[in-house]
């Protein structure tokens, strides 16, 4: 057979992935996910486990346990409950276990199903009996496996019992593994559920079963064939194998388990810590633990077993980024998938988490990434310690080291995957490991994961119930579960086939098959619906499963999506027509290895032949198909020369690809058509042949018939001039033929030749015409003729512009434009315009196609012809530009852009093209502008399109006429507010979403009622009016967006007809029609009487109503006044109106109008008595009276304030020049002084800071420091060469103790076993509280014990932390309750004091680093500031001071003047000293030991009363000066002091300084001596005083302005001081503040405390308020200075300015405010301004853990360790509890953990050792 005579068939493909906007709009996709199993249970599920080898499921609910085959029937039933229990008894397999309590039938809620094949039990936990669980046989769960505990077993504890939680709704995890020794073990996670939580029973705390029994993760033993050793932990000492927090901390760790799976050869737990859900939304709550386990042996020794404790390591894991992270885990999926580089198979975590609005998302972790991370922060904890990772401090197990240094030891990697020796304790990541969420949508909660031919396929359950299959490719398909009921968080798939699903909703099991592939019905379908799990049987031509498709597993006999639908059978037919006279056909596909199959060849009607395979190899296969004899095909119809044949190729009987063939006769060609034959056999599109001897068409061609025709048949062709005619004969001269028709063709030249081009373009027709005397005549008519015709003429150009790409057919007429059309050239300008010439009309007419220009120009056209004549056109042709607005709108399409340019309406059609393939629908179409709908997107992905004017039919080829338009994610509502509309419609209804700034248009419509159009607000909120109702009733309400309706996108899918309802309201909403409002005043009166002239009040009622109404709904007018509405409950409110009502009318009309609805409820009638118009006119004339004689008296004392203001004015000018003059020189003076006293602290010993031992004695015990301190001073010092001695230390808790003779011999003894005590938290806390329980226990006792217990724990700072938090905690609570902001205000509590001392121990080094040197200068510069003016000795009172009671109101003229001074035997040379006139001499000597001493701490000073001051007048003369001696006079009844002007002392005088011998017995100062002035106790008896002291007497506040010079002179110091206790050095971060700061701030986050102010006022009254207020007011805490009264006062102005800074409250000052609020009451706001700066700094550091904390506090324990006497402390201690020592014990009684340690029994022994009872000690032991 020749090849040319076969048909060949080739079988291809295409990859055809469908969008999945097309995959929702196929109507079979509904069926996608088919449930094939259900079972429905009457109890609430609990668990379930599906056996791998019989494929029994195993079901576990409430009170009940199924064992089902694998239809999901039911085998065994077995009952568990419910059972009589008390969740305060134990479990009463427990032996000797009584219970006091009352049980009650309790349901038995599974918490743990696990099942171990290799033993072929079923472990089954409830929680029942503390969480009891039951070994079963998994052949029959009705048996009991294994009894335990065994019948008659003593030896059980609780921690063999107590497995799972107790309670509902906590939750258990767990799994089984076996070690490399053969052994079971049984991994649970459980929730505690103890006291403290809320699965416990209030007030029962000393029931708590759970604390001492569960831990919240445990291995334990599960070998059934050592009982002894069952459930136990199963390692010595068993702590090392579990995993429990600490009871303390466990407020902060409440583990919510997921879910426990094993992967490699780790456990992996998921874990939610709900102890910060609710506070941090933006921070990830989620954990994944990870434990090795021994399934193999890569440890030394056999016999070891691994710690889990040791290998325990966890990290967060975030989801989300950018604030917009889903915190909570709900369910995990580890699956090994196709990597994403193509790079093979990678194992994932898969994760559904949510946050708090329900939005919920799928993440997806890498393992190799979580093994890295593992590997690195162990890394980091031996070799390089960072913030990244941390010992867990909060587990028992985790109170060792932390991580330490440890050089450049390198870690194997099995000590990196699984610990080492030095890392034994948990370890917890701080980084979390980060992930993108891939998915997101509503109530999300569970997945399952599945590797599908290299596709990965996601499902979701969620709690809508309702099963989301997901494909990488963005397909999804839905599935409605029964019920509607939500999706348990595990689901398996089944372990024998895994097309096949296992998933639980609330009361049902179901086994859904994961794909429907029988619905589609061609393999295009089937490759192009996106589903990875079907594909194209193609031996048995169905779309199915590779499991279900036999042979499925042979080479390209199952057809996957990955391949494509290019990969279908298809046919190419090879040729396609053939003659009745071929004899086969040939076959080439694409089909799998045919060998031993029945392959023919089917033409339908039964006819087949039997194939031939001429290639088996390859992707193609190439078969021969005979053809059937002549006579087995159907007979040809009449009047027709072919027959369509189909043919199919079938494999086993199966068709596997089908075609059609031709089939042709020339002989009925050529007979169908007898006038036209040979034409008609030789134009056919067979291959015929014309015999011109038998007149027949023949389908083959013979050689030896020279007469056959394959080209074209004869003709003749005939000329006709004038009135005779020729023919010619085309080819050759035929003979006569009877039958042959000719045609003669005859013109005039005249006709229709109208100028010269036309008349000599009729020479192409053969016509002999030319063109003379302006006329077109036969040639042989014209004498003279002339070819060169006159230039063309354009008379009309259409259209007028143009696209720049060109394209445009542009029509041009006129006169001469050619004879033929390839002579005529045309241009617009230089581009040119090509023509066509099929529309080409001689010289008067032609088309042509405008050609592509880059750049838009206005020209004229040109007609050249034959090169050299040329004709321009009159009119303008013009290039075009355009934009578009919006460039952007949702996928769903409706967005009406507006296309701008010029000439828009150009050409004869104007499409504009979206993406090349859609239109936009034009609505406006003029010069400048072009109005279209945009459609909606093809595809979900698709997001940039380009956007077209095409013009002619011409596709878009230019840039110039291009543009972008952006596809965007669909705009979503989430819900309409509110919900329910009155009947007369017209309320306001708020929609809320997202993406509606995309939104143009909005119609709300009510179906059934009415629509109205809505207003977008903002691209989250569109508010629209609802119409009106005729009736009460539920309405549907839908949405149109841009025209389109709404149909309730979901978050991840925005595809225009989405079938799921991920949401309640699908794109429908609920809005409920009820009555309308009803309105009445107060005693529902019609008619209201009212004066014009007076406020109007109208209370109105409310009628009953449940449509919420808004204040803002409602409106009031009274006529045409709008009335103020005030609101008092939901049912009343006031209407006001101020203004007078005016009206020609006499009564108006009061409406109520909410919405469209309005009614009018009363009316006013205004009206008024004559009486009243009377009485108004004579008020009126009195006022009037009144007032003319009130001007009167006011112009007068006008004149009057006048004068005295302008005299007030001019002493105040006086005055400020004077302050101005005093500040400025102050300060110069001031700042020269202390720049030498800075130099000289440099020069000098420095700052005289106490040691440590004193700052906290004086700290902690300032009234005993005081006392110690004037009792013990020695009274003269001694004359000493070395000159004075420091004091010795006075502070008896400084000093070493000794027990005193009259001690008890056993007291040593007693007091170290009460320091035991203290270190026992419940001891120490039961302890304080039961101590501030009592009345007598005064508040001077509760901060001396706080001050003991410091001291006796400052070696075990981190521990005293401790205590003092819980102690705060409870404080908290109490102050939560009543009212917050009044805590910690004042010291009237133990904690409060204590929180004193921690602040002053922590902030010391702080202080003495970077606040005490400001802070001395501060002081120094007051100090300097007050000696510069006249000091009253008597009254302390001073010309220059801060206070104003300590302010000098007298002008006392002070000038200074310098001494010379030597001191013997202090061995300086003589200093110059500046004193001034006005000193006594008193005052003198302090300033001279001043000078002398500054160098040297106070304590360390001589008096003034111990030393002489001798004063050489002149020559040897000298003499001793004194305050008081015989030359003192009298002033006002009094003897006035000694002072420089009175002994008349000159500049430069010299003196000499010695120690007295011994102390002279001189006058000393009383109430009858005087310095400046006169005390204030004293009347003036003196009535003539000089005028001096009458102004202090008139004007005495006019020195005030004294302490602004003062204030103006220190704010230097007093600013840097300031910033130096509100900045934070980076070298000394304040690190206690930032720890203590995070403490406040996550205790008012547990209470719900959000208000800011609240929070500012805590941190400000335990730092500001409790230490540096404290410190500011007592110098001499830091200092060995001397703080006189009148420092004191002024630093008391000082501490004020700074409490007024932190104080959230707005200060409120006037005139009678207090000066020493008014001095600072400027800088105050920006000192606020820098204390919440500095507030804020502290929120932003990097937050402090509790070991890093741990680590500072006892780094500062260390520092200063036995620096105290403790056992003093202690001692002072014991004497408290000694005086309360029954009601400490009756507390101690009452705490069950203190009574469960036996602490009572051991606080009575220390009682009896201490009071050396030895009996009552031997009874108590």
């Amino acid at each position: 057979m020749p090849p040319s005579e076969k048909i060949v068939v080739l079988i291809l493909g295409v990859l055809v992935l469908e969008s999945a906007w097309n995959a929702h709009h196929s109507p079979c996709l509904a069926n996608a996910l088919q449930i094939q199993q259900a079972f429905a249970s009457p109890n609430q599920t609990n668990n379930f486990v599906v056996d791998e080898v019989s494929r029994k499921v195993y079901l576990a609910t409430v009170n009940t346990v199924y064992q089902l085959n694998g239809t999901l029937s039911v085998e065994v039933e077995k009952r568990t409950g419910p059972v009589e229990d008390n969740l305060l008894c134990h479990a009463p397999q427990l032996p000797q276990a009584p219970c006091e309590h009352p049980k009650s039938l309790t349901d038995n809620f599974n918490k743990l199903l696990e099942l171990d094949r290799e033993q072929g039990v079923l472990v089954i936990c409830g929680s029942v009996y503390q969480g009891f669980c039951e070994l079963r046989k998994m052949e029959n769960i009705s048996e009991i496996a294994v009894e335990f505990p065994p019948h008659g077993e003593k030896t059980v504890f609780p921690s063999m019992l107590n497995i799972a939680a107790n309670h509902p709704n906590a939750s258990t995890v767990g799994l089984i593994f076996r070690s490399h020794g053969g052994n079971t073990r049984l991994l649970v996670g459980a929730t505690y559920t103890g006291a403290g939580t809320q699965f416990f029973p209030k007030n029962h705390s000393k029931e708590d079963l759970r604390f001492e029994n569960t831990p919240e993760i445990a291995i334990r033993s599960l070998n059934i064939n050592d009982l002894s050793r069952l459930f136990t932990y199963d390692i010595n000492p068993s702590e090392d194998n579990v995993f429990k927090i600490k009871q303390e901390v466990k407020q902060k760790n409440k583990l919510n388990f997921v879910h426990a799976f094993i992967q490699k050869t780790y456990a992996y737990i998921a874990i939610n810590n709900d102890a910060n859900m609710g506070h941090k939304q933006s921070q990830p709550n989620s954990i994944l633990a990870r434990i090795c386990l021994d399934t193999e042996n890569t440890r030394k020794s056999t016999s070891e077993s691994r710690k889990l404790t040791e290998s325990f390591i966890q990290m967060p894991l975030q989801c989300g980024y950018n604030g917009n992270i889903y915190n909570r885990l709900v369910s995990v999926h580890p699956a090994v998938i196709h990597s994403v580089t193509g790079e093979g198979l990678e194992s994932h975590l898969f994760g559904v988490f949510t946050k708090s609005d329900r939005m919920s998302a799928l993440c997806a972790f890498r393992f190799s990434d979580i093994e890295e991370e593992i590997r690195q922060g162990r890394r980091n904890c031996s070799n390089s310690p960072s913030s990244d990772v941390q010992v867990l401090d909060s587990v028992i197990q985790g109170s060792g080291a932390a991580c330490v240094h440890k050089g450049n030891l390198v870690l194997q990697p099995e000590q990196l995957d699984c610990g080492a020796a030095h890392l034994q304790h948990p370890l917890a990541l701080r980084r979390p490991l980060r992930a993108t969420p891939l998915f997101v949508s509503l109530g999300l909660s569970s997945v399952a994961v599945d590797n599908i031919h290299n596709h990965t396929v996601v499902f979701l359950g969620t709690s809508t119930g309702r099963l989301r299959k997901n494909l990488t490719v963005a397909n999804q398909w839905a599935l409605k579960l029964p019920a509607g009921e939500s999706v348990h968080h595990i689901m398996t798939f089944d372990p024998m086939d895994r097309n096949y699903l296992y998933l639980m909703t609330s009361h049902h099991l179901l086994r859904v098959k994961v794909a429907a592939c029988g619905q589609y019905r061609s393999c295009s379908d089937c490759l192009g619906a996106g589903d990875a799990h079907c594909g194209w049987c193609t031996l048995e031509s169905r779309c199915s499963i590779q499991r279900e498709c036999s042979g499925g597993l042979m080479v390209r006999s199952w057809i996957g999506m990955g391949e494509g639908p290019q990969q279908c059978p298809s046919m190419t037919l090879t040729p396609q027509e053939i003659s009745l006279s071929d004899v086969g056909i040939l076959i080439n596909g694409s089909v799998p290895d045919l060998v031993g199959s029945r392959v023919e060849c089917d033409y339908g009607l039964g006819i087949a032949t039997v194939a031939t395979v001429h290639l088996d190899y390859g992707p193609a296969q190439i078969q021969t198909c005979p053809l059937l004899p002549r006579e087995r095909y159907p007979h040809i119809p009449p009047g027709r020369d072919h027959l369509m044949v189909p043919v199919a190729i079938k494999v086993n009987g199966t068709s596997v690809v089908s075609g059609t063939f031709i089939i042709y006769d020339c002989e009925r060609t050529g007979v169908i058509h007898p006038k036209t034959a040979c034409i008609s056999c030789l134009s056919t599109r067979w291959r015929c042949y014309w015999d011109q001897n038998s007149h027949s068409c023949l389908s083959t061609k013979d050689d030896s018939k020279p007469s056959l025709l394959e080209v074209s048949c004869p003709s003749v062709l005939n000329h006709s001039n004038q009135t005779y005619c020729r023919m010619y004969c085309v080819n050759k001269t035929l003979p006569f033929v009877p039958s042959l028709s000719l045609s003669v063709e005859v013109y005039n030249c005249g006709v229709g030749s109208g100028d010269c081009s036309q008349c000599w373009g009729r020479e192409d027709q053969g016509h002999l015409c030319g063109w003379c005397d302006n006329i077109c005549r036969p040639r042989d008519d014209c004498q003279y003729m002339s070819s060169q015709c006159p230039d063309p003429e354009i008379t009309k150009i259409s259209p007028l512009s143009g696209p720049l790409e060109g394209g445009t057919l542009l029509t041009v007429q006129g006169r001469n434009m050619g004879r033929r059309a390839d002579v005529v050239k045309v241009s617009i300008g230089m581009v040119p315009c090509k023509i066509l010439p099929y529309q080409y009309t001689v010289s008067i007419q032609l088309v042509c196609v405008t050609g592509q220009t880059f750049d838009p120009i206005n020209y004229v056209v040109r007609v050249t012809v034959n090169q050299n004549a040329m004709g321009v056109s009159k009119e303008v042709f013009s290039y075009l530009l355009l934009s578009m607005e919006p460039r952007k709108g949702s996928r769903s399409g409706g967005t009406r852009v507006t296309i701008r340019g010029e000439h828009l309406d150009t050409g004869s059609q104007v499409r504009v093209k979206v993406n090349g393939t859609q239109d936009c629908i034009i609505l406006t179409l003029t010069k400048d502008t072009i109005e279209c709908t945009i459609p909606a997107a093809l595809h979900t992905h698709t997001e940039a399109v380009s956007v077209c004017v095409e013009f002619e039919d011409i596709p878009c080829q230019s840039s110039e006429l291009l543009t972008q338009y952006i596809y965007e994610k669909n705009p979503t509502i989430s819900y309409i507010k509110p919900r329910k509309s009155y009947l007369s419609g017209g309320r306001t209804i708020t929609v809320t979403g997202q993406g509606f700034d995309l939104v143009q248009s909005v119609t709300m419509e009510v179906l059934g009622i009415g629509q109205d159009a809505c207003k977008v607000w903002s691209p989250s909120m569109i508010t629209c009016s609802s119409p009106a109702s005729s009736q009460s009733q539920q309405a549907t309400v839908e949405f149109l967006l841009n025209g389109v309706l709404y149909m309730g996108d979901g978050p991840a899918f925005d595809g225009p007809d989405q079938e799921e309802e991920e949401e309640p309201h699908g794109g429908h909403f609920l809005l409920e029609y009820v009555e309308d409002p009803q309105f009445f005043t107060a005693n529902k009166e019609k008619l209201i009487k009212h004066h014009p002239g007076e406020p109007l009040t109208l209370i109105i009622n409310k009628g009953p109503s449940d449509l919420e109404l808004a204040p803002e709904e409602y409106s009031v007018m009274i006529g045409s006044y709008p009335c103020d509405i005030s609101f008092h409950n939901n049912q009343l409110f006031h209407c006001t109106i101020n203004g007078s009502l005016g009206s020609s009318e006499g009564e108006l009309p009061v409406t109520v109008r909410v919405g469209n609805f309005q009614r009018i409820i009363a009316k006013v009638q205004l009206g008024g008595s004559e009486l009243a118009i009377v009485v108004s006119i004579v008020v009126c004339c009195v006022l009037l009276l009144l007032c003319t004689v009130a001007l009167v008296v006011y112009c007068t004392k006008s004149r009057r304030a006048e004068r005295y203001w302008q005299k007030t004015l001019l002493q105040m000018e006086e005055m400020e020049s004077q302050i101005r003059d005093e500040i400025r020189k102050g300060f110069a003076e001031l700042q020269t002084d202390m720049t030498d006293l800075t130099k000289e602290l440099n020069r000098s010993q420095g700052i005289p800071f106490l040691e440590y031992k004193q700052f906290v004695t004086r700290t902690f015990f300032p009234k005993m420091c005081s006392d110690y301190e004037r009792s013990l001073v020695q009274p003269v010092y001694e004359n000493d060469a070395l000159g004075p001695r420091a004091l010795p230390e006075t502070h008896p808790l400084l000093q070493d103790w000794q027990p005193s003779n009259t001690a008890k011999p056993n007291m040593e003894e007693g007091i170290t076993l009460f320091s035991t005590l203290l270190n026992n938290k419940h001891f120490l806390v039961t302890f304080v509280h039961a101590l501030e329980q009592q009345k007598d226990f005064a508040i001077r006792d509760r901060c001396s014990l706080a001050s003991l217990l410091t001291i006796a724990l400052h070696g075990k700072l981190e521990y005293y932390t401790s205590i003092m938090k819980d102690l705060l905690v409870d404080l908290i609570d109490a102050s939560a309750a009543k009212n917050p902001k009044l805590m910690l205000r004042r010291t009237e509590s133990v904690v409060e004091k204590m929180l004193t001392n921690w602040m002053s121990i922590c902030m010391y080094s702080y202080l003495k680093e970077t606040v005490g040197e400001p802070f001395f200068l501060l002081l120094c510069a007051i100090r300097q500031q007050i000696n510069k003016g006249s000091i009253d000795a008597i009254t302390g009172k001073a010309r220059y001071t801060l206070n104003e009671e300590w302010l000098l109101r007298e002008n006392v003229e002070a000038k200074p003047q310098n001494i010379n001074v030597s001191f013997q035997g202090c061995g300086m040379d003589s200093l110059a000293v500046k004193v001034v006139n006005t000193d006594t001499i008193c005052q003198v000597k302090e300033k001279i030991l001043e000078a002398f001493y500054k160098n040297l701490p106070f304590s360390q000073w001589p008096r003034a009363e111990d030393v002489d001051l001798e004063w050489f007048a002149s020559g040897s003369n000298s003499r001793i000066l004194q305050d008081l001696d015989n030359t003192s006079v009298m002033e006002d009844g009094r003897k006035k002091l000694n002072t420089v002007t009175h002994y008349q002392i000159p500049e430069g005088a010299s003196f000499a300084m010695s120690m007295k011998d011994k102390r002279d017995n001189t006058l000393g100062r009383g109430r009858s001596h005087t310095h400046t002035v006169l005390p204030h106790d004293e009347p003036f008896e003196n009535k003539k005083s000089h005028r001096q002291s009458h102004r202090k007497k008139v004007l005495p506040e006019i020195y005030l302005t004294r302490l602004l010079s003062t204030k103006g002179t220190l704010q230097k110091f007093l600013d840097d001081l300031f910033l130096a206790i509100l900045s934070i050095p980076a070298e000394r971060p304040p690190l206690a503040i930032k720890y203590f700061f995070d403490f406040l701030e996550e205790q008012a986050d547990k209470r719900g405390i959000t208000d800011p102010d609240t929070l500012h006022i805590w941190k400000t009254n335990c730092l500001p308020l409790r230490f540096w207020v404290n410190i500011l007011k007592n110098p001499q805490f830091v200092f060995d200075i001397e703080k006189t009264d009148h420092m004191d006062a002024c630093l008391s102005v000082i501490a004020q300015a700074f409490i007024d800074a932190c104080s959230v409250s707005d200060l409120q000052l006037g005139k009678d405010s207090p000066t020493n609020k008014l001095l600072y009451a400027k800088e105050i706001p920006e000192y606020k301004k820098r204390v919440q700066c500095y507030y804020k700094q502290i929120h932003e550091m990097a937050p402090l853990s509790e070991q890093e904390m741990n680590a500072h506090l006892a780094e500062e324990s260390r520092k200063y360790r036995n620096e105290f006497n403790t056992n003093l402390a202690l001692t002072e201690i014991y004497k408290y509890a000694k005086k309360y020592r029954n009601q400490v014990v009756s507390a101690l009684e009452s705490n069950p953990t203190a009574k469960r340690t036996q602490l009572h029994h051991k606080f009575e022994q220390v009682i009896a050792l201490v009071e050396d009872n030895i009996y009552e000690c031997s009874s108590e032991a």
